[in-house]
């Protein structure tokens, strides 16, 4: 699978997460060829501050596969995953994360970023995983838009 078809994966659930009302951002694992989970961000409808796309995504995953360690896994996510996202995918032993819009698009759509890049997370822990950003960048970043549009829409 590549990381384009992955991500486009992550792009639809988004679409489909905004349109709930839930905030833009979607994430999607896979193993090998195979789709192990597609999640999109559900903080607002959870209650829940910890419920971002990737760690949703990672949840299901895990409980698809019956493991904790999706060691061999590759992730698209819609943007630069934030500092608990970074944290929660290296611990989960993912080989690589391919990302779109970046911790800056988050920011200036009005979200609460902590201004420490992804790279700089892994850098700093020592992790091995691989970071790769640049994919489907447009795409990514019109989520936002989108999202703005919406006058329902929950920024945190």
């Amino acid at each position: 699978m590549t990381p384009e078809s992955l991500m486009q994966l992550a792009v639809e659930k988004c679409q489909a997460g905004i349109a709930a009302g839930q905030s833009p951002f979607g994430c999607a694992i896979a193993l090998g060829d195979q789709v192990i989970s597609v999640a999109h961000n559900t903080v607002a409808l959870t209650i829940d501050s910890t419920a971002h796309a990737e760690v949703n995504a990672i949840r299901q995953a895990c409980t698809n596969t019956g493991k904790f360690l999706l060691e061999g896994a590759v992730v698209a996510t819609t943007c630069e995953p934030c500092p608990m996202c970074m944290a929660a995918l290296h611990w989960a032993r993912v080989d690589t994360v391919y990302f779109g819009a970046t911790i800056a698009d988050a920011a200036t759509a009005g979200f609460n970023e902590l201004h420490l890049p992804a790279e700089k997370v892994l850098s700093l822990g020592g992790s091995k995983v691989k970071l790769i950003g640049g994919v489907l960048v447009e795409p990514c970043k019109e989520l936002f838009q989108t999202w703005l549009n919406n006058p329902g829409r929950k920024v945190y």
